[in-house]
């Protein structure tokens, strides 16, 4: 009698599930390789558009140094020569370089709220309310090309100035200002009118709104940074149009501090407000930032514009 071998069983047939299981592994890890590649890329592009300049030019504008030159300028020194090609919106296109025309901005009156509604403010300034009566400002600093007609006049003194007519005045007294806002049949600014041209009825912070301090709406930073490094003097005088109050005035933030008034006649101090060229803090554009200088104070970092009365 024959005894058959036994029989193994049969090994069970892979299912479609299993089968697939390696390919799936694959891919997986192909996806997972693919997602790491594209976050360090992504990382690497980030660190490197961080490690660029921020934007700090009007189109029209180029970045030579720390200027913001007209296109197709050059730089020579502190200054942009040449004649460009095309400029900011709103400035001139001349031999003598990027010129923007200034014209007096009404302000209408109202109530000045000076440091009510910023916590940046507490312990800095004394918060306080006042009326303001409507009056109108300079769309810009005072510019060389101005300070010059003022001077061929014989109304004001002869500066030391860049050659760049439209460049802000700087390395100027308080009573040579004054001087060329009566040739000009205006005055200088007390500093509530200068603050209200630049907080309005609303207490803005910046001059153009609430937020958005950055290298392209103001002229700051350019000494030490963030904005640029090595700036002597300040930019062209209107050349940061995305910088404009809500009313059309230009660099009431940044470029040079501007002079205001003195409370009585016989002060040997008074404010300068509005930040300059060369302030590294964002804070120092806020419109309730101001610093007390000496009156014969002469400095590269201030400059002025004129206010005017407004009938009602």
């Amino acid at each position: 009698m024959s005894v058959e071998p036994p029989v193994e069983p049969a090994a069970p047939a892979p299912t479609p599930s299993a089968a697939a299981s390696p390919r799936r592994a694959r891919l997986t890890i192909a996806a997972v390789t693919l997602a790491a590649v594209a976050l360090i890329a992504g990382v690497v592009v980030l660190a490197a558009s961080r490690a660029e300049p921020p934007a700090r030019c009007a189109p029209g504008m180029v970045a030579l140094g720390p200027r913001c030159c007209g296109d197709g300028q050059r730089l020579d020194g502190d200054r942009c020569i040449g004649p460009p090609r095309a400029c900011a919106t709103g400035m001139r296109v001349t031999a003598a370089g990027c010129i923007r025309v200034t014209f007096p901005v009404p302000i209408a009156g109202g109530t000045l709220r000076v440091g009510t509604g910023d916590w940046e403010a507490q312990g800095v300034v004394t918060p306080y309310e006042t009326a303001v009566a409507p009056f109108a400002i300079d769309a810009l600093e005072v510019t060389e090309q101005r300070w010059t007609s003022c001077t061929i006049a014989g109304a004001c003194a002869a500066l030391p100035l860049s050659g760049e007519p439209g460049r802000p005045v700087i390395n100027v007294t308080l009573a040579e200002a004054g001087a060329f806002c009566r040739f000009a049949q205006g005055a200088l600014p007390t500093r509530d009118q200068l603050t209200f041209a630049a907080s309005g009825r609303a207490g803005r912070r910046y001059a153009w709104g609430d937020t958005g301090a950055v290298c392209r709406r103001a002229t700051w930073g350019l000494v030490d940074g963030p904005c640029a490094s090595g700036a002597r003097g300040p930019e062209l005088a209107g050349s940061h149009p995305d910088g404009a109050s809500p009313e059309g005035a230009l660099d009431l933030a940044g470029n040079v501090a501007e002079w205001t008034l003195p409370a009585g006649p016989a002060a040997h101090e008074t404010e300068v407000r509005g930040g300059s060229f060369a302030d590294s803090a964002a804070s120092s554009l806020r419109t309730w930032q101001r610093r007390v200088v000496p009156v014969d104070t002469r400095s590269p970092e201030i400059g002025f514009r004129c206010a005017y009365q407004v009938l009602p």
